[in-house]
């Protein structure tokens, strides 16, 4: 993510030739939604300082339901593993890192984690 991160802030000096802007709101449905009017991408990554916690935002209602609508809307919501929708819930609070929005940035995205 740091990488990913870093790139967008080289702008059109940097790797990705674009300049972006970075907002967000601090709240999942709210970034969401400004992502559906706008798009972008949202992320909530895996955080190495507590390695024990698999993510913050709750699978089976933050990540499952905002992923559904971006996916509904064209976009794409990950987590570094795979497809969000794609998880088997094991248990009601099961946390996730989360990578949705526009589906060509979330590709960017992930790719960045697989390399």
């Amino acid at each position: 993510m740091q990488r990913y991160i870093a790139d967008l802030l080289a702008g059109d000096q940097g790797p990705r030739a674009k300049n972006y802007n970075m907002r967000w709101v601090a709240a999942m449905v709210a970034d969401v939604h400004r992502i559906l009017c706008r798009g972008g991408l949202f992320t909530y990554p895996w955080d190495n300082r507590e390695p024990d916690k698999p993510g913050k935002l709750r699978l089976m209602y933050e990540a499952n339901p905002m992923g559904w609508l971006v996916e509904q809307a064209g976009g794409a919501a990950y987590t570094d593993q795979g497809p969000i929708l794609d998880i088997q819930p094991e248990h009601i609070h099961q946390r996730v890192p989360v990578i949705l929005g526009a589906a060509n940035e979330v590709k960017a995205c992930v790719g960045y984690h697989q390399s």
